[in-house]
């Protein structure tokens, strides 16, 4: 299948989780004393990336993950001091049920809004049977104060070299309650993600790279600019290139969220990538179709698809995200010109915005069939904690819930300015259904770049998660529909007193 184009909005986990030591007891030995003699032997690190309903091993709407493999926990174990004697092991919960007995010194999970709610739970848990735990990664960024009650310690920011230092303060009994991105932080010179350490087959791909971090945009409901501002993070185009030759790999996919921010940096990469013959699939803006240059070179280093947020297609509500540079009258020759270069289009719509009104669902949809997009996506708009769009609505009273665990782009937790809750998260579905019924699929398709199998079997798997949501997902959870997903029962843990 076409891999890149199950990119989903977990991409925000290109950033990294966490790690304080409290003198919880476990049996007559304190975890105080357990830590002076720590370097005496292995310390069990355990570190795990927690996943909601939908992607939820076993839980969720695909019996295999069709997602790729999470670079954070690889990066993270690459990260560890070489001179801390380590027992290490990594579980994604999209592949694996994280076991309950688990036995480690000290548990770190990375934690996006959607899963905070899993994370806690487990987070909790784990305290509870005497293990430390850390939490980090992009909510806990946005909003520490409300994963400090759940952890011994947490990591804010970027963890390049405060997980490190928090693993060493760990093994010295010298935990701190909080660490924060380094001011100088530099991605030059890291070690190249371990990622042998998670089992490949159980992935669509593992040939998972980041060249950049960040963006320079200001988008009101996204992340990046509220918990990493807009300085743009670049590894030396030299050292990229050579993870991807160590590895060996051959189709590959970029996370980093706008890999065209910086033009002349993206110049150097796309040059550098012709001569490797790769495939690959990133993201960028809408901007790279108004560049020939850059956007012929794109062609020519391997770029086979590329994920763009749309959003809109009302320049109000565009001009209003702070997303003005999104021209939806231009949006038709975007595809086009990507398609010229051979690249298909993953464009991503989001509805809920303030001038979005009733009539907006199929409006979209249909102008997605009519574009030519590849793949369509749709999405209601979440106001992530903390995000500009959040504040905005908090001020006006329109935040429904602080469930984190409803913030994942599938449900209503603002009360929207021209729709109701239910007009909001019904038309959401209508959207997703009008684009993949089998008419609307057959009139995108057949302009795609991409090889049959692959276009074919992206869309039909699109089709098949857009007629099960009824079944896997619940999209109208204010409204009464009963909840679908599955929830892991975590028993309550006896501390030993002996």
């Amino acid at each position: 299948m076409h891999r890149n184009f199950f990119l989903n909005i977990e991409f925000i986990n290109a950033s990294w989780p966490p790690f304080h030591l409290k003198p919880w007891t476990l049996g007559s030995i304190s975890l105080q004393k357990a830590a002076s003699s720590m370097l005496d032997r292995k310390i069990k690190i355990a570190l795990i990336s927690p996943k909601g309903p939908l992607y939820r091993h076993r839980g969720g709407i695909w019996k295999k993950s069709l997602r790729y493999q999470p670079l954070t926990l690889t990066t993270l174990a690459a990260l560890v001091p070489a001179e801390l004697p380590v027992d290490l092991q990594l579980f994604d919960e999209g592949i694996a049920d994280v076991p309950l007995d688990l036995d480690a010194d000290i548990v770190g999970l990375t934690v996006i809004t959607g899963t905070a709610m899993r994370a806690y739970e487990l987070a909790d848990y784990f305290r509870q049977r005497g293990i430390t735990v850390v939490l980090g990664g992009p909510h806990v960024t946005l909003i520490p104060e409300d994963a400090q009650p759940h952890a011994d310690a947490i990591v804010t920011g970027y963890a390049e070299d405060s997980w490190p230092q928090l693993l060493r303060d760990f093994a010295n009994d010298e935990l701190k309650p909080r660490y924060d991105q380094s001011p100088g932080l530099n991605l030059a010179d890291r070690p190249f993600a371990r990622r042998e350490l998670l089992p490949s087959h159980r992935y669509l791909t593992n040939n998972v790279f980041e060249a950049t971090r960040g963006c320079i945009h200001s988008c009101d409901f996204c992340v990046v600019p509220a918990a990493w501002g807009r300085k743009p993070y670049q590894k030396p185009v030299g050292q990229v290139i050579a993870d991807i030759q160590q590895h060996g790999a051959r189709k590959l996919i970029f996370i980093d969220l706008n890999l065209i921010a910086d033009r002349g940096y993206a110049l150097q990469l796309f040059k550098a990538l012709v001569p490797l013959k790769v495939q690959w699939y990133g993201l960028a803006t809408v901007l790279l179709a108004n560049d020939s240059e850059l956007l012929e070179l794109a062609g020519r280093s391997g770029c086979k698809g590329l994920l763009m947020g749309l959003e809109s297609i009302s320049p109000q509500n565009l001009r209003e995200s702070r997303k003005g540079f999104n021209s939806p009258e231009k949006f038709v020759r975007v595809v086009e010109r990507l398609h010229e270069h051979g690249i298909a289009l993953q464009g991503c719509f989001v509805f809920g915005l303030d001038h979005d009104e009733p009539d907006v669902f199929l409006k979209t949809a249909e102008f997605a069939v009519q574009a030519k997009i590849d793949l369509p996506r749709f999405a209601i708009v979440t106001p992530f904690p903390n995000t500009a769009l959040y504040k905005r609505l908090q001020a006006e009273g329109r935040i429904l819930t602080r469930n984190w665990e409803l913030y994942d782009g599938q449900h209503v937790v603002f009360r929207p300015a021209k729709l109701s809750i239910k007009e909001l998260q019904q038309g959401t579905e209508l959207a997703w259904k009008h684009a993949y019924s089998c008419r609307s699929i057959v009139r995108r398709i057949r302009h795609s770049p991409a090889p049959w199998p692959v276009k074919l079997g992206t869309n039909l798997g699109y089709r098949f998660y857009v007629n099960n949501l009824s079944r896997f997902y619940n999209c109208d959870w204010i409204i009464g529909r009963a909840p679908a997903h599955p929830q892991t029962k975590i028993p309550e843990p006896a501390l030993s007193t002996a």
